[in-house]
């Protein structure tokens, strides 16, 4: 017999679309991805990309304040031991997604800990190969498997990453570790741009790194970028190493160049990576309408819905615009929402 719904991925949106159908008697069967290396190289593990961030400030529900009794008291013993030490200073990335599936599971949604690598979307029910190579069928099926940062695949890059090393300026930019100081930008389009100006609000100096001797950012945001007083543009540069220590993490950076000249190092305690993020849509093979950047696109407003009557896609999976745990909180609701209406109407 098919299941009602199957979620595929383990972030907040699939979390959230997951308390949303179990409370709806959907009883949801989730795919949160499965633990190997080649899902850790690529950043695709479960839990998804908020388990990558150390500290959450902008989640609201979790104002700063020691969870460790609360993480203690909610999440299920074995997982708990598992778990590194709470963060005595507020809510980590990785337990918030901890405390997300845990609610999940409050409400007997059942987890497996595989990746879907095809599917068979062409009829219903829908067909989903899974990589322990069994296959399962599903009445409506949510695509939340969320969409990685790029980073340059500097060995410094991945040791720093969580100790000054992000790809999210909005997510990590008001740290403390990162107040008042000089902080590195990578890249030269207008996500670059933005993230170098929302850091100018919290940074000292903010370097922005890029290869060619003009941006390719849009005219009005380079305009921005020169005149921003904060902003420094270092031209025809690339991140060659990402210096620091165990003590305090990230504390410089060494920059070759484009042009022959030689390498420069800069103090900085923060390196933002800008160079564009990858949907995690390879699985699909073209079966859902993309958009050019390779996202699933909505093909109705303000609704959840795919090119495929019955798939909804929710997540960063589907928006390259906000990429923010609320926001993708937020679609999973409605993705759920969406998913059990459109069985009601079917008589499911």
């Amino acid at each position: 017999m098919p299941e009602k719904v199957i979620i595929i991925g383990s972030g907040p949106a699939a979390w959230a679309a997951a308390i949303y159908a179990a409370r709806a008697e959907l009883k949801p069967l989730v795919f949160e991805g499965a633990i190997t290396e080649e899902n850790r190289l690529a950043g695709t593990l479960p839990l998804g990309q908020l388990a990558l961030t150390t500290e959450i400030e902008n989640f609201p529900g979790y104002p700063a304040g020691d969870v460790t009794a609360f993480l203690d008291s909610a999440i299920e013993p074995g997982q708990r031991r598992m778990m590194a030490p709470a963060n005595p200073h507020g809510i980590g990335g990785s337990e918030l997604m901890e405390l997300m599936r845990q609610q999940a599971k409050n409400f007997h949604t059942r987890i497996i800990t595989e990746d879907i690598v095809d599917v068979d979307i062409d009829s219903r029910p829908f067909r989903l190969r899974a990589s322990d190579g069994k296959t399962h069928e599903a009445l409506a099926v949510i695509v939340a498997t969320g969409a990685r940062a790029n980073y340059l695949g500097l060995p410094s890059e991945e040791k720093y990453k969580n100790a000054g090393v992000s790809a999210c300026a909005v997510c990590d930019g008001a740290l403390p570790r990162f107040r008042n100081r000089p902080l590195a930008v990578v890249g030269g389009g207008d996500s670059a741009v933005e993230e170098a100006d929302y850091l100018s609000k919290f940074a000292g100096t903010v370097y922005m790194i890029h290869r060619r001797d003009e941006l390719r950012a849009s005219k009005i945001m380079v305009q921005r970028a020169t005149d921003n007083p904060k902003i420094e543009i270092l031209w025809n540069r690339t991140l060659a190493e990402v210096l620091g220590d165990d003590a305090h993490g990230v504390t410089g950076v060494r920059l070759a160049s484009t042009a022959g000249e030689p390498d420069v190092e800069k103090d900085v305690a923060g390196v933002f990576l800008a160079i564009g993020h990858t949907p995690n849509t390879a699985f699909l093979k073209g079966k859902l309408e993309l958009t050019d950047k390779k996202y699933i696109k909505w093909t109705t407003p303000a609704r959840t819905y795919t090119s495929v009557e019955g798939v909804f896609a929710a997540g960063d999976v589907a928006d390259d615009y906000y990429r923010q745990a609320i926001t993708a909180a937020g679609s999973g609701c409605m993705a759920a929402l969406d998913a059990e209406r459109w069985l009601a109407a079917k008589g499911e």
